[in-house]
């Protein structure tokens, strides 16, 4: 004899986010209104009581990165997200939503990688063209000139151009 199922009860203090990552907004044709196109799309339900820093370790475990959180808002189009940085920027977000807390709501977020993983650049270009293998820099030798070294041979710049 089989059970009768219980019904799945969802908490009236969820939060879902509908997180978008790894493709881009673009505009749709003929009429160019704008559309995320590519990469994934997964729901993320959480307590609506979570803090941004949670959230965030959260996102970054669905994409398997850091990353930084945009959101739509419910009476706007793509071209005007909002970053989310702090705990204020997200209680004001579930606000915007829907300020009666006892109901559960869907949010349009957008993630991207954080700026924080990237790796740092170079402050000059032209150093950033050389090779790769050990490059040192050896500092001011007079006035403005700045040495870089890589293997054997070294570039100096005498404030107009790079010489080897």
């Amino acid at each position: 004899m089989a059970r009768p199922s219980k019904p799945i009860t969802t908490s009236t203090t969820t939060i879902k986010f509908l997180c978008s990552y790894g493709g881009k907004i673009l505009p749709r044709y003929p009429d160019g209104k704008l559309r995320y196109y590519g990469g994934e799309t997964r729901v993320l339900a959480v307590d609506r009581s979570i803090s941004f820093s949670e959230l965030l370790v959260k996102l970054g475990e669905l994409c398997g990165t850091p990353v930084a959180l945009r959101c739509q808002l419910p009476t706007e189009d793509l071209d005007a997200l909002i970053s989310i940085t702090c705990d204020e920027d997200l209680v004001n977000l579930v606000e915007e939503y829907d300020p009666t807390p006892s109901t559960s709501i869907k949010i349009r977020a957008f993630l991207t990688p954080s700026k924080k993983s990237s790796p740092p650049r170079p402050n000059n270009n032209c150093v950033r063209q050389m090779p790769q293998k050990r490059m040192l820099r050896c500092g001011k030798s007079g006035g403005n000139l700045l040495r870089y070294a890589c293997e054997n041979s070294s570039l100096v710049h005498n404030g107009n151009s790079w010489q080897l």
